[in-house]
Parts: structure tokens; C-alpha cells; sequence
């Protein structure tokens, strides 16, 4: 599982180097929703691969000062479905981190040993205080109108457990897999039952970062089944994104960096994140599921 998800960096390590309650209370208001909104809205949900998160080394490196820098699938989803998308992602985000406030993340708002995270120094796509499940929860109080939401998130749990245990999580994995269903669960009861959201929700899964090492294949399918067997549970449905990558990988001997789908690095090797390319195949891999949204 390790090798699986191998950890590039801490990203709120990257970002400090570039620098040098659950159940909230929604909003007593819901105001009309107009302009492009007015046709219906996309949530995008999850870490840093839904981000669109580009590390400081990459070239042209980005400018995290802006989030405009960073277009993920969920921007490639809207384009393609003619749908405004509001991006709550952030990097480093785990399935906790996402719940409650406050917690240990992979380097969202705070990283192990350090108070500062991506989101402490530098914006989001969308701004908002408190949990990201809270913003969701506000924000689908509001944007009735909703037609799709989409998530990723996990991987970031397993990182955390493989940096802050002392055998790098060998032994714990099945418990942190417990509890990201356990997570995933909780966020997918409050999306239905708190805000009231019966609209199309889709959880994306990850790819491997070697489809020729059995290790890799075996631990990204091993997430992925915790992740889509939650969400079937509670009607989602789910992207494949395993599946996407792996096919133009077997071209190039199974190597998602060799087929170009992850961010290729100076000294020729690739970030664990995805290129645009990738980007775009994970964005196809939920079109597929979505198919045709109904006019609003």
C-alpha cells in the first residue's frame, strides 16, 4: 500500500517553502440563484487531485498566490457539461480533516508537526471558514439547484498514517481503511439526509502510480473498494479512475508518467499528481457516469 501512494512531498511543506462540530447549522436563507448558476451548479469536493495542485518544482512552476493557476478535472467536468463548478478541494485534505475541524491533515490547514497547511497560506478555489462538509452542507442549502456532486478523498489518509507510524503503516491499514469508510459514510449521510441532496454523486477513484507493480495495483484497488463501496451504498456512483489511467499506461509499459498523465518534473520523473492530460481522463472518467445532465 505504501508504494501505492507514495508520498511526493508534505504539501504544506511545498507551500511553507514557497512562502519562506460536524453537523453545522445551516443558513436560515436561501436566496435565488441567478446568472450562469440559475441552470444549476456543480460541487466538487476532495484533496488535492481534485485541486488541480501543481508542485513548485513543475515547469512553468505556479503561481500559488492565485488559484486560477490550478485547473483540475472538476474545471474539465464543467466545460464539458456546460455547468458552473464551485471547487472546494483542498491539498492534503483527509477523510477526518474534511469532518472536523481542528484535526491532523496531510497539509490542508495544518500538517503533523506544523500549524500551517495549503490553506493557511495561500487561497482555494472557493473561500470559506470552518470544514470543507461544512461549506458543502451551507452551500447545498442554498444552490437548490444543484445537479452534481463529485469527491475524492482517502489517499491523504493513508499518507498521514504511513508518515506518523513507525511502521509505516503496515500494520494500521486496515484500520485507517475502517475508518475512511466509516468518514465516507458520515459526509455521504449528511450530503442526503442533512442537506437534502438527492442529485447525481459521484466519487472518483484513484489510479495507480505503477501499473506494473503488482504492490501499486493491489493497494489502489484496495482504496478504491472502500471508496466504492460506500458510495453505492448511499446511490453514488463511481468513476473509475483507476481504470483511466491504465490503459494509455500499458502502452508505456504501464507508467502513468511515461504516457504523460502526471506532472512531469525537471529531472525527469513525474509528481504523483496529474498532468493535464490526466486531468482530462479522470474528467471523461465521470462524464461516463454522468452522461447527459437534464435541462434546468
Amino acid at each position: 500500500m505504501r508504494s501505492l501512494i507514495r508520498r511526493a512531498a508534505v504539501v504544506a511543506g511545498i507551500a511553507v517553502g514557497v512562502a519562506a462540530g460536524i453537523m453545522p447549522a445551516l443558513p436560515a436563507w436561501a436566496g435565488a440563484v441567478t446568472g450562469p448558476a440559475a441552470n444549476g451548479t456543480y460541487l466538487a469536493l476532495g484533496d488535492s487531485v481534485a485541486f488541480g495542485f501543481v508542485p513548485s518544482q513543475a515547469v512553468p512552476p505556479p503561481n500559488y498566490r492565485s488559484a486560477h493557476s490550478f485547473v483540475g478535472y472538476p474545471e474539465d467536468v464543467a466545460q464539458a457539461l456546460r455547468i458552473r463548478v464551485f471547487n472546494a478541494s483542498c491539498p492534503g485534505e483527509t477523510t477526518d480533516s474534511m469532518l472536523v475541524a481542528g484535526v491532523v491533515s496531510n497539509g490542508c490547514e495544518n500538517s503533523p508537526g506544523s500549524s500551517t497547511g495549503y490553506r493557511t497560506l495561500f487561497p482555494l478555489h472557493v473561500q470559506y471558514q470552518g470544514t470543507q462538509m461544512q461549506y458543502a452542507l451551507k452551500y447545498l442549502a442554498v444552490h437548490r439547484h444543484t445537479q452534481l456532486v463529485s469527491i475524492d478523498i482517502g489517499a491523504n489518509d493513508v499518507f498521514l498514517c504511513q508518515e506518523t507510524t513507525a511502521d509505516h503503516c503496515a500494520s494500521e491499514i486496515q484500520g485507517v481503511l475502517q475508518e475512511i469508510a466509516a468518514n465516507l459514510a458520515a459526509m455521504y449521510t449528511q450530503i442526503r439526509d442533512v442537506a437534502h441532496y438527492q442529485g447525481l454523486l459521484v466519487a472518483l477513484t484513484y489510479y495507480a502510480l505503477d501499473y506494473s507493480n503488482p504492490v501499486d495495483v493491489a493497494g489502489a484497488k484496495l482504496l478504491d473498494s472502500v471508496i466504492a463501496s460506500v458510495t453505492t451504498a448511499f446511490g453514488g456512483k463511481v468513476a473509475d479512475g483507476f481504470a483511466a489511467f491504465q490503459g494509455p499506461s500499458t502502452a508505456f509499459g504501464g507508467s502513468p508518467c511515461a504516457a504523460g498523465l502526471l506532472i512531469k518534473l525537471p529531472d525527469g520523473t513525474c509528481n504523483i499528481h496529474p498532468s493535464p492530460a490526466g486531468h482530462l481522463l479522470l474528467a471523461q472518467a465521470i462524464e461516463d457516469v454522468v452522461g447527459t445532465l437534464p435541462p434546468k
